[in-house]
């Protein structure tokens, strides 16, 4: 008996055209499969595969680098050096206000701050969560190491009978 091994072809179909793509190359972007000609920019109808290796969406448009960074793409302020961000750059964001990612540190103790760490606003500058404690307890007037009374601690009875 001779086994018959047939590779399975899925097709795919283009998302703007609804036809099977059978060209040498197809993109895959924004989880679906396209054309190369059909994934266009929707303000200036330039094919994105001749426009670069990326596109953007927001608002349920499809856009190039150019046309994004003209409709959303707006510089703004670091909080902590009050240099200009580029709308390209990633940025940490606390409460509306943004960082560079360098900046991002606790004014205190300078240390980095990321994804996951604890920190908070005190009076508009950014806080670890640690300085943030210290700050508490002294605005509180307590003194800053000053640690919770230890329960008293009971003595054993030891009973012979």
């Amino acid at each position: 008996m001779e086994n018959q091994y047939r590779k399975k072809s899925v097709s795919q179909y283009c998302w703007d055209c609804g036809e099977t793509i059978r060209d040498k190359y197809l993109l895959y972007a924004l989880d679906r499969y396209w054309h190369t000609e059909c994934l266009k920019c929707s303000v200036c109808r330039v094919m994105l595969a001749d426009a670069g290796t990326s596109c953007y969406t927001k608002s349920g448009l499809i856009l190039c680098r150019e046309d994004y960074l003209r409709l959303f793409g707006r510089e703004g302020e670091c909080q902590a050096c009050h240099e200009t961000i580029p709308a390209t750059e990633m940025v940490m964001k606390i409460q509306g206000l943004a960082y560079h990612l360098r900046c991002f540190i606790c004014s205190r103790c300078h240390g980095a701050l990321s994804l996951g760490d604890k920190y908070q606003l005190w009076e508009g500058r950014l806080l670890c969560d640690r300085e943030c404690l210290r700050l508490f307890r002294k605005s509180m007037g307590a003194p800053p190491n000053r640690r919770a009374p230890k329960a008293p601690r009971m003595a054993a009875s030891t009973a012979k009978t």
